[in-house]
């Protein structure tokens, strides 16, 4: 049995709070904010990644709340968190909550911290409609419809100095700085017909890359995860037929002679999707529910089909600016090269290079005048960045980090490379969307979107 729900921002403001325990004593005033303060608390002070599960050590906020766990996870910048003194699955909590964030989305448009304080009260609203008495009740779309009432209040347009409510449609990268569709960002249509806008159907091809290059340029590991989402504005529930490529190919056993086979070694599918014709034909048929879901995750491993997107030239050197006092320079320069196709483009590339430890200053000469650099002695790293790289083209920078007290070991701490980036229009494996169809086709006009994305999950160079 859950017995509290809240959703806290990332400096632990106290968004939402539902409370549903009844068997012990309630969590009212004082020990409400106790209780979510202490959370916040603890999970603050954790290094590293945050495990989903917290429990309360005896003591820690009293007897009252001994031995209590927190479940949580993090969406769209916020904690949604749930407690229990019972033991239930935690992969169950989990998936609640993720679900509860997936619906919040939906039907406020868009997840920020902005969207649920503008909307409290269709959040409420939907947690009467979830939970009944700490008990999950109903996660689904096409039943939560018939009981919602209150309408959703639209955020501002989206601006480019508020990238916090980039999610969907918008490829939710770890950059997150790919300005979303504004149309796939409002809520989804009530139930009582009025829809705000046009019948829509958004599908978005996703990939994520890690990469692993030697110093020799060499390519030593290569991963690629990728999902193909929906996200659905259509008031009736059509069949959707999505065509991916004929030659697709699961696995290197349906490998068939010399040609050109797009392949991934794996793929997982959403529990509404039917294959009858996906084996012979690879079209998926769905139904889709209002709203966003993930109808297909592949996974594609040890292998690139296509080259790597970027290639690093780097050069380490040692050089004295004043030896009487013993005050030395790192000169590094890095030629990077886009391997991408000249009509491509990468978008918000990032290039991180650790340098040594007491690196006081650093001066940098850009082949261009849109990049930036600086130096960051905290993270003991300096940072190059390129908002726009387009396919074929070729960058340099030298950096002129001032190390006092440099030794020759001291050179072994640069490196290696990281980048981050983002490559609209593009997947790495191949996967395309042949058509997308519905049936029977809808009496009013219906507008279709496909978007491709890739972008870096963990892009590394070593020196």
């Amino acid at each position: 049995m859950i017995s509290q729900i809240f959703i806290l921002s990332t400096k632990g403001d106290h968004l939402i709070y539902k409370d549903y325990n009844i068997i012990m004593k309630p969590f009212r005033g004082e020990e409400s904010k106790d209780s979510i303060n202490g959370f916040y608390e603890m999970v603050t002070a954790l290094s590293g990644d945050q495990p989903p599960v917290v429990m309360v050590n005896s003591g820690f906020l009293g007897e009252l709340m001994s031995g209590l766990h927190f479940i949580h996870a993090r969406q769209g910048g916020l904690y949604w968190v749930a407690s229990t003194k019972t033991n239930p699955s935690p992969f169950t909590i989990i998936e609640f909550l993720n679900r509860l964030a997936a619906l919040t989305k939906d039907y406020c448009g868009s997840l920020s911290e902005k969207s649920v304080r503008m909307n409290f009260a269709l959040i409420y609203e939907l947690l009467d409609e979830m939970v009944d008495f700490g008990y999950i009740q109903t996660t689904s779309t096409d039943i939560l419809k018939n009981f919602i009432q209150t309408e959703a209040v639209s955020s501002k347009p989206f601006s480019l100095f508020d990238l916090s409510n980039v999610g969907l449609f918008g490829a939710e990268t770890q950059q997150s700085k790919v300005a979303p569709s504004v149309a796939a960002s409002r809520p989804i249509m009530s139930s009582r017909g009025e829809q705000g806008g046009k019948n829509e159907i958004f599908v978005d091809v996703i990939e994520r890359l890690s990469v692993v290059i030697g110093s020799k340029g060499v390519l030593m590991k290569a991963d690629i995860q990728g999902e193909i989402r929906i996200k659905c504005f259509l008031p009736t529930c059509s069949e959707m037929r999505i065509g991916l490529n004929e030659e697709l190919s699961i696995g290197k056993s349906q490998l068939k002679g010399y040609s050109s086979a797009v392949r991934v070694d794996e793929c997982r599918f959403h529990q509404a999707v039917k294959l009858d014709e996906f084996d012979t034909f690879r079209i998926l048929k769905v139904c889709p529910s209002q709203g966003e879901q993930t109808v297909m995750q592949y996974q594609l491993c040890d292998e690139l089909p296509c080259a790597p997107p970027f290639q690093l030239f780097p050069s380490v050197e040692k050089d004295y600016v004043n030896r009487s006092v013993n005050l030395s320079m790192v000169l590094i320069f890095l030629k990077l090269r886009c391997d991408l196709p000249p009509k491509s483009t990468a978008l918000n590339v990032s290039i991180t290079v650790p340098v040594p430890k007491g690196s006081t200053s650093m001066s940098q000469e850009l082949s261009s005048p849109d990049q930036t650099a600086e130096l960051q002695p905290k993270n003991k790293a300096l940072l190059w960045e390129i908002p726009r790289f387009p396919g074929g083209a070729q960058l340099s920078a030298l950096f002129k980090v001032d190390v006092p007290g440099l030794s020759s070991a001291s050179l072994l701490e640069v490196g290696p490379v990281s980048m981050s980036f983002e490559l609209p229009k593009q997947t790495c494996t191949g996967l395309q969307i042949r058509f997308l169809r519905l049936s029977p086709t809808q009496t009013g006009l219906s507008q279709r979107w496909v978007r491709y994305v890739t972008h870096s999950d963990s892009y590394t160079i070593r020196i």
